[in-house]
């Protein structure tokens, strides 16, 4: 993943598509008063480099998901983190996966049929070597499921990539 400097219409474009992640090239070139090329070549690049991934995003209830969770895992020896989380990460039922401060390592979202399903997949994780300890919460509603407003970073609004005073 090369290390990319995101400019201020590379916000635009990533804010148009987290309205609506659908847009054609030639709406985002519209919108943007872009070309059709630009639009293609900025978004074929944020997508290259990491940047960007679009996905679509299902309500887990919906489609038969009843058993969402969130479990932190604590690992000993440390050393055993990123291979744990590789192991984690080819778990199917994994949603979201992060390295953590504090009393727990790891944190992961699974997306579990029901709580049999659940319960063998906490098993399955509890049994891997160097895992210490776990706690699992089950998500019983969800209430906002999105990527934060861009205008937090973005650097014409004061984000974190803005230009400090000298």
């Amino acid at each position: 993943m090369a290390n990319t400097t995101v400019d201020n219409l590379d916000f635009d474009i990533l804010k148009l598509l987290q309205e609506d992640g659908r847009l054609s090239y030639a709406e985002i070139a519209r919108a943007l008063g872009i070309s059709l090329g630009t639009a293609r070549y900025r978004i074929n690049k944020l997508i290259e480099d990491g940047t960007l991934r679009v996905i679509g995003r299902a309500d887990p209830y919906r489609i038969g998901f009843l058993a969402p969770a969130s479990i932190q895992i604590a690992i000993d020896p440390a050393y055993l983190i990123d291979d744990i989380a590789a192991q984690l990460g080819n778990m199917p039922e994994v949603s979201y996966l992060a390295m953590l401060t504090g009393e727990y390592d790891l944190e992961v979202d699974l997306m579990c049929r029901d709580r049999d399903h659940l319960t063998d997949i906490i098993n399955r994780i509890r049994a891997l070597p160097g895992v210490k300890g776990t706690s699992t919460r089950i998500i019983l509603r969800i209430y906002k499921w999105a990527m934060a407003d861009l205008d937090l970073v973005d650097p014409r609004f004061g984000g974190v990539n803005s230009e400090k005073p000298k």
